[in-house]
């Protein structure tokens, strides 16, 4: 397949509609037709259901057990763009003003146009180490991808020790992050009509107790500090949000079920189970005679790498930034990590863009992640990148 450059296969990419509930299928076909060649190793690793999947390719010697060389990783799939306030096609990649327009420009397509460019550069056969992409699916419905290939991957060995997530982090270099836990809480009553209120049990008004046990934990919680508190100075605690509320189905019936998501940011070294403990102590407490469950939708680890390890001494030494720091998001590291993995979180672009209408990158940032994935290539991986 004839080469690009990094803007215009970032345009490729952006025309994949990779909106989190469609499948990525398309976008890793042509990612696979696009790095085919002598010396590469291309595997499509199926999610359960099939639509969609995780895409791994290595590239470079065999590894034998050391787990040198250096593994790239980015999410595949994008958050919707159904805003009304886009000034252009959001699946159309435009440039205004040494911007770069569209969805998924900066989380994280950007990246992934500069990941795979610089491996279908390099000569596998002048690699000393492995060179390996890891692109996932459904990163931003929680980790599923990742968790997935995580649970699913029996080669721990086959993988480089050293992992770059290119997360937008405007090339700022990033050593922790939070985690992220997202709860729901179902409440069930009786429905009735309104008129007949004894026929019925309201499920909201429970529910509505609930939000004021939740929201005494969020306060304490807010009160709390543990050791790594100190890394997150605008946050050091752990927050709990109440994000969502269904219930009820007409006015004039009386509610017989309703369901709150919330969620938690635990910090790099907490447990998240003693924080679920404590929302269902708290629905427990609360939801009075109401039957209730607590069901975790989705989870991913907070991430921490400690600063001597050579990933991070790699980027620092490429991008000068002495202190590497940390964001209260949650990234696909906080799975990887669990695989023995050193990461760093270091991308194209900014966070404060991401999820919202016109969401941008600059085009030096496109130019300088090339310069930083060619170099920290070069010294993982050896060989020409």
């Amino acid at each position: 397949m004839t080469r690009l450059d990094d803007v215009a296969l970032l345009q490729r990419l952006v025309a994949f509609d990779t909106v989190s509930q469609r499948s990525n299928l398309p976008l890793l076909d042509f990612l696979a037709d696009y790095l085919d060649g002598p010396g590469v190793r291309i595997s499509q690793l199926a999610a359960p259901d099939g639509l969609k999947a995780n895409l791994l390719v290595e590239l470079g010697p065999t590894p034998d057990g050391t787990r040198g060389g250096l593994l790239l990783s980015g999410h595949t799939d994008v958050v919707p763009a159904d805003e009304t306030d886009w000034v252009s096609d959001p699946f159309r990649l435009s440039e205004r003003e040494g911007r770069l327009f569209g969805r998924g420009a900066a989380d994280m397509k950007g990246f992934l146009a500069v990941a795979t460019n610089v491996a279908a550069a390099v000569s596998p056969a002048g690699l000393r180490q492995p060179l390996v992409l890891l692109f996932t699916y459904d990163e931003e419905v929680g980790t599923l991808g990742a968790r997935h290939f995580v649970d699913g991957w029996t080669h721990r060995e086959r993988l480089p020790r050293a992992v770059l997530i290119g997360e937008p982090t405007r090339l700022r270099v990033v050593a922790a992050h939070k985690g992220f836990v997202h709860v729901r809480v179902d409440l069930s009553g009786v429905s009735a009509h309104s008129g007949y209120p004894h026929l019925g049990r309201s499920a909201i008004e429970p529910a509505a107790e609930v939000v004021r046990a939740l929201t005494a934990v969020r306060r304490q919680l807010e009160a709390e500090r543990v050791s790594s508190s100190a890394w997150f100075p605008e946050v050091p605690f752990v927050p709990l949000n109440v994000g969502v509320i269904h219930g009820g189905a007409a006015p004039n019936v009386i509610p017989d079920r309703c369901t709150l998501e919330i969620t938690l940011r635990p910090l790099p070294g907490m447990d998240a189970a003693p924080l679920l403990d404590r929302v269902q102590d708290a629905v427990r407490a609360s939801a009075g005679a109401a039957p209730w469950a607590c069901t975790v939708v989705s989870e991913s680890p907070p991430m921490l790498t400690a600063p001597e390890t050579p990933i991070l001494r790699a980027l620092g030494a490429i991008t000068g930034q002495v202190t590497p720091e940390t964001v209260s998001y949650a990234t696909d590291a906080g799975w990887l990590q669990t695989l023995d993995c050193d990461c760093a979180v270091c991308g194209p672009g900014d966070i404060a863009t991401a999820h919202k209408p016109n969401e941008h990158m600059p085009v030096a940032d496109l130019r300088g992640a090339r310069d930083l994935v060619e170099r920290l290539v070069t010294r993982c991986c050896g060989g020409d990148a």
